[in-house]
C-alpha cells in the first residue's frame, strides 16, 4: 500500500464488532471511521465524506446493508462495498455481489480475511493519485 492512509468505513449497530473492527483495521495502517447504522453513513456522504471502502453490515436496524449498497449505487457513489454477517439468509450473498460488493464475509471471519478483501477493493478501485 502506498503512504497515504485509506479510510475505510465501518458499518454495525452491534458497537462491539464496531470497536473490534477500529482496533483491527488502525492496527494494519488504516483510518476508520465508523457508524452504526445505514442512515448515519449516508447523512456522512451527503456532507462528502469520501472513504475508499466501506465495511458494513447485512442486518442492521432501519436501513440494511443491502439497502445502503442500494441508495449508494443510484447515487453513483463509487465506494467498495464488503459486507459482513452473523445471519444465514438464502440469496443474500449472491444480491450483494451482483449488486457489486467486493466480498461477503459471515462471521466470526478470520482478520486476514477481511483486510485481504479491503486490499482487494483499495487495489481495484482507488482512484488515481490514491497510489
Amino acid at each position: 500500500m502506498s503512504d497515504i492512509q485509506p479510510l475505510i468505513h465501518v458499518v454495525d449497530d452491534d458497537p462491539s464488532v464496531v470497536k473490534s473492527l477500529r482496533r483491527l483495521l488502525q492496527s494494519w495502517g488504516m483510518k476508520v471511521r465508523t457508524f452504526g447504522s445505514g442512515e448515519e453513513l449516508l447523512s456522512a456522504l451527503r456532507e462528502s465524506l469520501d472513504a475508499d471502502c466501506t465495511v458494513i453490515d447485512v442486518k442492521m436496524p432501519g436501513m440494511t446493508g443491502l439497502e445502503v449498497q442500494e441508495h449508494m449505487n443510484r447515487s453513483g457513489m463509487n465506494v467498495p462495498i464488503i459486507f459482513i454477517t452473523a445471519h444465514e439468509e438464502e440469496g443474500v450473498e449472491e444480491y450483494a455481489l451482483r449488486a457489486g460488493a467486493v466480498g461477503f464475509l459471515r462471521k466470526p471471519f478470520a482478520d486476514e480475511a477481511l483486510v485481504g478483501l479491503i486490499r482487494k477493493a483499495l487495489h481495484q478501485f482507488r482512484p488515481p493519485g490514491r497510489d
